[in-house]
């Protein structure tokens, strides 16, 4: 029995479609299976990125915390530098907070505080340099302080040497009846007028000291002077010259001052002002009358 055309027809056309159907399903299986494999290949990439991130976030956090450690160890004899020593300290904790609180895969902001590491690291060798070179300075002014008072003490010694000589040669009327000082010091102010021993800072020098009672000394004004030395020995001056007569030997005074002297212990304060500047080291003052050496005093300035 031969059979129907149209059955077969309808037969064929069912085989087509099942067999599109399995193909669409196998190609849909592929597609899954390459999809899964592209979704864990993506997986396994990003968690690499990601540990070697954090990795790198580690790594720089404990760079951080070494130079923390660095600059906790970092100290200083001097009060501006203690400063800023204190200000950088607050800088590294405050990075490494912010370090600790950021995502290892920001990378912008890791980027930036790995700079920041860089001028820290930079800052702190400069700390280094000024703190050496600070310490260089301050031994070689110690040791010129040292010589300039020994230098000082042996011109005192040999001005008291002279004294002596003088008073006996002169007699004992004559030594009698000179004017003494006690307390000699020197002072140093800024220009609040507040005591400093900075050498930026200070505008004017104060020489205080006592004329000491004597009934025998000669009774009425007495001008004093005083003569001051820089650490070179150069004599300061300002713009009003003033000189006096020492035993037939003109010198040149830093300032003076006018007392009226009745026998009795008189103290007096000399003023120096409008001086251009001062440095660091050792200052000498000596005082005058017009008769003899009254003393001398230092005054170390930094």
């Amino acid at each position: 029995m031969s059979e129907d055309p149209l059955e077969r027809i309808e037969r064929e056309k069912s085989a087509k479609q099942a067999n599109s159907l399995r193909t669409t399903m196998y190609i849909m299986i592929v597609v899954a299976v390459l999809l899964a494999l592209a979704l864990a290949f993506i997986w396994y990439q990003k968690s690499h990125l990601v540990k070697a991130l954090n990795t790198e976030k580690d790594d720089l956090t404990q760079q951080m915390v070494t130079l923390q450690n660095d600059y906790a160890n970092l100290n200083s004899d001097y009060d501006t530098i203690n400063t800023q020593l204190d200000s950088s300290r607050a800088e590294v904790s405050a990075l490494i907070d912010r370090i600790k609180q950021t995502d290892a895969t920001n990378r912008t902001k890791i980027r930036q505080y790995q700079k920041e590491l860089g001028t820290l690291r930079s800052i702190m060798r400069n700390y280094i340099v000024q703190i050496d070179s600070l310490n260089t300075l301050n031994h070689k002014l110690t040791a010129d302080a040292a010589a300039a008072r020994k230098e000082a003490a042996e011109s005192k010694r040999a001005n008291e040497e002279l004294s002596s000589k003088v008073e006996n040669l002169s007699g004992q009327v004559a030594a009698g009846s000179l004017i003494k000082a006690r307390g000699l010091n020197v002072l140093s102010y800024n220009g609040s007028g507040k005591a400093t021993d900075r050498s930026s800072r200070v505008v004017r020098l104060i020489t205080n000291l006592s004329l000491v009672e004597n009934d025998l000394a000669p009774k009425g004004p007495v001008r004093v002077y005083i003569r001051v030395k820089d650490p070179d020995g150069i004599l300061l001056t300002n713009g009003v010259r003033t000189s006096f007569n020492l035993k037939g030997q003109e010198m040149i005074a830093s300032a003076s001052r006018e007392v009226d002297y009745e026998g009795r212990e008189t103290e007096i304060s000399i003023y120096l002002n409008d001086i251009p500047d001062y440095h660091k080291g050792v200052y000498t003052v000596e005082a005058y009358t017009e008769k003899s050496l009254l003393g001398s005093a230092e005054l170390m300035l930094r």
